[in-house]
């Protein structure tokens, strides 16, 4: 199989995987080569994947979506981070990706008081106008 983690600034590809493990929201599923073509949302964590030669490769990837298709598995994410070392991965992926979650938290609720001034700022401009 053919990988190919896409995220907003690059397209890394690894040729010859032969499997993959991935998270989603429901849990941890794997890929062969052979399986049936599918789309998945993924949850942030680890996706681990196998070399032919049967090195295995650790990547932190945030939440997206996992594409395969025929011999070739996309995987879309806004961010990756790649380490050899898997027990400190993973306290870079939770620890980032919560900055993440948190940043747009913080935006959300941004949002939501210019929203709401804005609202009435129109009703007091109706109230004006009647």
């Amino acid at each position: 199989m053919e990988l190919r983690i896409i995220t907003p600034e690059q397209v890394t590809r690894h040729d010859h995987v032969c499997r993959i493990v991935a998270e989603a929201a429901n849990g941890v599923f794997g890929i062969l080569p052979r399986h049936m073509d599918h789309v998945t949302q993924l949850a942030a964590g680890v996706l681990v994947f196998e070399t032919e030669a049967g090195e295995e490769q650790f990547v932190g990837v945030n939440a997206g979506t996992l594409v395969k298709a025929g011999p070739t598995v996309m995987v879309a994410v806004r961010d990756v981070i790649a380490s050899d070392d898997l027990g400190h991965l993973r306290e870079r992926v939770e620890a980032e990706f919560r900055r993440h979650t948190d940043e747009e938290r913080e935006a959300r609720s941004a949002l939501a008081r210019l929203e709401a001034h804005m609202i009435r700022r129109f009703r007091e401009l109706q109230g004006v106008n009647q």
